[in-house]
């Protein structure tokens, strides 16, 4: 089933790649949609079972999956709005729709791979599927944004390599060499300790740089500044999720050996120092898409902090990242509209939104609100459910001091956004500003709408595949 999605997925990216014709090329793109919610709702049907030893259709990658395809639909849309506007070459136009595609693929297969290795392999397609959308301006920031990205993606990769090297020498004491997730909890007590500890650092260390969180978070700060919108969305949500899926993955099979403290520990201090990095680039961030990017390092650290504190901190951590993939990618696709009225993303240069753009700038008023963890956004439950974790596991000063942490962001995020929407702009000439069509905030609505929904009124359904996603956790 999966084969047959990948080389369907294929045959559409090399057939774009190759076409020139406008029509021809939006319509592929139509195709894939087509085909892309076409699997996900046949996958949908399968769940519980295995399509092979590389690939399931379990809970957790089921549940991504769908909020994968709710967000590329918008992403396709507003891509098309982007090509539109800025006049792309037939060339620049192929190249750009194909690695998005190419990138919605490789996040698929690695949602439903069963397999370190093929997670592995996946995880690199999406490199390079991403680099491509990085250097797509082809300028000097486009440039050095693509080679920051993808030496610091072959760095991780390479730990990941490593760390795969390291867990095979741990399964060697259990007389099998089948690196299957399935089959890794199945011998985690015969786990070589040693080597499954060295195992853990690499492979932490390596998906850090697609879950943006320390050490590696660096790559995906310029990938999604230097990116077009339409793909920075794709780069600050989804993909940030094939990070966590990478991880928490493995992290099932080491709670279930006694290394489940130190490995605690050790995603503990990581999602710490992100937050902590968070709070002291947000207070100084001059940049629109960079504090978005940023705010991202610090929802990371937070789901981390749930995952480390364990208990009703499992179920919230995946509750948050599916909520900030739809606030999150909402307001990168927000940006592009207020890129055309300003011509700038730096936010000294932008503001007084309302007045040229009111639709829009509800739309960063509401994604402030919702990013913020602010009643009744979707991510207050999550994030208040991470803290009661926190305080169940008796980290109070950890709490205290997260808090601190969040305070001076949401006052950073805060003081920036309302900049943006209500502080005229010194000597701006507003006769040249374009009118922005209000349809193009449609998708935002929704998408903040979602998260909303799913946070305060959670279907059963949802919280069912949450569940069965944490099921062999230790609570």
């Amino acid at each position: 089933m999966v084969i047959i999605y990948l080389l369907g997925s294929i045959a559409v990216v090399l057939t774009l790649f190759f076409s020139r014709n406008k029509q021809f090329v939006f319509s592929l793109l139509g195709l894939f949609l087509v085909w892309q919610s076409w699997f996900t709702l046949k996958a949908s049907t399968l769940l519980g079972t295995t399509d092979s030893v590389y690939f399931t259709f379990d809970s957790l990658g089921i549940l991504l999956l769908v909020t994968l395809t709710i967000i590329a639909i918008p992403a396709a849309i507003h891509s098309y709005i982007y090509i539109e506007n800025h006049h792309e070459p037939p060339r620049s136009r192929s190249l750009y729709l194909a690695s998005m595609i190419l990138l919605i693929m490789a996040i698929t297969a690695g949602y439903l791979s069963n397999h370190i290795a093929v997670t592995w392999i996946f995880t690199e397609i999406t490199t390079l599927s991403a680099s491509a959308l990085i250097y797509h301006h082809r300028n000097k920031l486009a440039l050095e944004g693509t080679w920051k990205y993808v030496f610091i993606c072959a760095i991780s990769i390479t730990f990941i390599f490593i760390g795969i090297l390291f867990l095979s020498l741990s399964l060697q004491q259990a007389g099998s060499d089948n690196l299957s997730f399935s089959n890794l909890l199945a011998n985690s007590k015969e786990l070589n300790p040693v080597w499954l500890r060295m195992a853990f650092l690499f492979i932490f260390t390596g998906f850090t740089a697609k879950l943006g969180l320390v050490p590696m978070f660096t790559a995906g700060i310029d990938a999604k500044d230097t990116a077009p919108a339409p793909a920075g969305a794709l780069m600050a949500s989804v993909l940030m999720n094939l990070g966590f899926v990478g991880i928490f993955r493995f992290y099932v099979v080491i709670a279930n050996t006694p290394l489940l403290h130190w490995a605690q520990l050790v995603v503990g201090s990581a999602a710490f120092l992100s937050l902590f990095v968070a709070t002291v680039y947000m207070l100084k961030v001059k940049n629109i898409k960079r504090m978005f990017a940023y705010s991202g390092i610090e929802h990371m650290g937070i789901v981390m902090l749930g995952i480390a504190a364990g208990g009703i901190g499992y179920y919230a951590a995946i509750l948050h990242i599916v909520l900030h993939a739809f606030v999150k990618s909402s307001l990168f696709f927000q940006y592009n509209q207020l890129y055309r009225v300003f011509q700038s993303k730096s936010i000294t240069h932008l503001g007084n939104y309302f007045k040229y753009n009111p639709t829009g700038a509800i739309v960063l008023l509401l994604g402030f609100v919702s990013s913020a963890a602010m009643p009744p956004s979707g991510l207050f439950v999550s994030e208040f459910l991470i803290f009661k974790s926190i305080f169940d596991a008796k980290q109070i000063l950890l709490l205290v001091v997260v808090l601190l942490l969040l305070t001076m962001i949401i006052w950073a995020f805060g003081k920036n956004i309302f900049k943006v929407l209500f502080v005229p702009v010194e000597g701006f000439d507003d006769s040249q500003v374009v009118k922005i069509s209000q349809w193009e905030s449609l998708s935002q609505y929704l998408l903040l709408a979602l998260a909303v929904y799913l946070g305060l009124n959670p279907p059963p359904i949802f919280v069912q595949l949450i569940n069965d996603s944490i099921i062999l956790l230790p609570h």
